[in-house]
């Protein structure tokens, strides 16, 4: 074990810009990396090996993980440095893809339920250290370019994951590929462990949430701000699950799906992020969220016109998918932004899973369905649906603007919020 780093203050105070933005890179890299495994590979992997869309889209239930990490967050930031819980969890993770190469994928057995689950809880549990780590080092005004340094690694991440490992997985197999990713989160794990440490504050040590809910509840508009949080990003989860089924229904190989999707996606992501957090350094989170959250709708429709347009061919899709993936970065520039804006930094373990948690739970029972639904209405209309779901967010975006008009960011204060 190397010797510590200087301390990290709160605030990320001893700790210059660059240092910190390059520590949030390498974090979210290793949370995109095992969220691609799950959601990127996985439902390739088992259409291409026959299993129904119904069971397709059961998969979006493993976001249960995700949505009830809330549960288990205080232990998290009360036990152990974040570290800690990371590179244990990415070595969970290891194993349980080793144990899936294993499965036989026609079916997902009850053993394959098990193991899925498992590396879903492992990589829920290390997000909320993440998310509550990142909170503690990124100060008040920086969100922005933090937020685009940690889309782009994420995304790197996904690409490294639905990328690349599905490129290979024809070559020499499914086994070895997850036997290889599993190598790679063993790698990770040690690079985590060598990255500065952070003392937490003395209030995210306890193991009682009381006191994080009860200081966020206090504030005027909650209600409000928590139906935003619900509903702003539920058309691209609602949406989301169906597409690589979509793209294996159309004919497209592994090859092309790896690189457009899965590589080329990601990439329009990251310029989505760093465009989207330029507008939000300029422009403000409360007006970033109304007018990129209204971009991130368009993808939706255009999936839908390409469904019900086959003349389009592959193309179409090519075009729909990037597309998708760059408003996706704009938008989630300006949301990963207001929700470090609306925690605080002492109650960051816990405010902070519980509002990813919250946002991700409506879209896990929208995607659960979606396979059913999908199946019965045909795509081009599931997709045109979806964009709906997009639309109830912005009643409630007048209580948002007031919480982040609180505390406007110093590189701007207040412009935009107005």
């Amino acid at each position: 074990m190397p010797p510590r780093a200087r301390a990290i203050l709160p605030g990320g105070g001893g700790v210059s810009q660059k240092r910190r933005l390059a520590i949030v890179g390498l974090l979210y890299f290793v949370e995109g990396f095992p969220y691609g495994i799950s959601h990127g590979v996985w439902p390739v992997y088992y259409r291409t090996h026959a299993a129904s869309l119904e069971s397709v889209g059961l998969l979006s239930g493993l976001n249960l993980a995700w949505s009830l990490k809330f549960l288990w967050s205080p232990l998290v930031g009360a036990w152990g440095s974040a570290q800690r819980w990371v590179a244990g969890a990415l070595c969970v993770m290891a194993a349980a893809l080793v144990a899936l190469g294993s499965e036989d994928a026609a079916t997902i057995s009850l053993l394959a339920w098990a193991t899925l689950i498992v590396f879903c809880v492992a990589s829920a549990t290390q997000d909320i250290a993440i998310d509550a780590y990142t909170i503690g080092l990124v100060p008040r005004g920086e969100e922005g370019p933090a937020n685009s340094a940690r889309i782009t690694t994420y995304r790197l991440g996904l690409v490294s994951a639905g990328g690349v490992l599905l490129l290979i997985a024809g070559p020499i197999g499914w086994p070895a590929t997850f036997a290889l990713a599993a190598l790679v989160l063993l790698v990770l794990a040690g690079v985590v462990s060598r990255t500065p440490r952070a003392e937490p504050p003395s209030a995210q040590r306890s193991l009682d949430p009381r006191p994080a809910f009860r200081t966020w509840f206090s504030r005027s508009g909650a209600l409000g701000v928590l139906g935003f949080v619900l509903l702003y990003r539920l058309a691209d989860l609602a949406m989301a699950p169906m597409l690589p089924p979509f793209w294996v229904d159309r004919g497209i190989a592994l090859s092309r799906i790896a690189l457009v999707s899965n590589t080329l996606g990601p990439m329009a992501t990251v310029a989505g992020a760093v465009s989207g957090g330029i507008y939000i350094t300029r422009n403000g989170i409360g007006r970033s969220l109304f007018v990129l959250g209204a971009l991130a709708l368009l993808p939706n429709l255009g999936y839908a016109t390409v469904a019900a347009l086959p003349a389009l061919g592959h193309p179409g899709v090519y075009a729909a998918s990037v597309v998708e993936s760059f408003c996706v970065g704009l938008a989630s520039a300006a949301f990963l932004a207001c929700l470090m804006r609306i925690c605080e930094r002492e109650h960051a373990a816990v405010q902070y899973a519980c509002l990813s948690a919250l946002y991700a739970l409506p879209g896990t029972f929208t995607g659960a369905v979606s396979g059913w639904v999908a199946h019965r209405v045909g795509y081009a209309s599931y997709f045109a649906a979806t964009a709906l779901l997009g639309l109830p967010a912005y009643a409630f975006l007048p209580w948002v603007r007031s919480w982040v008009r609180d505390d406007p960011s110093p590189s701007s204060p207040g412009k935009g919020e107005r």
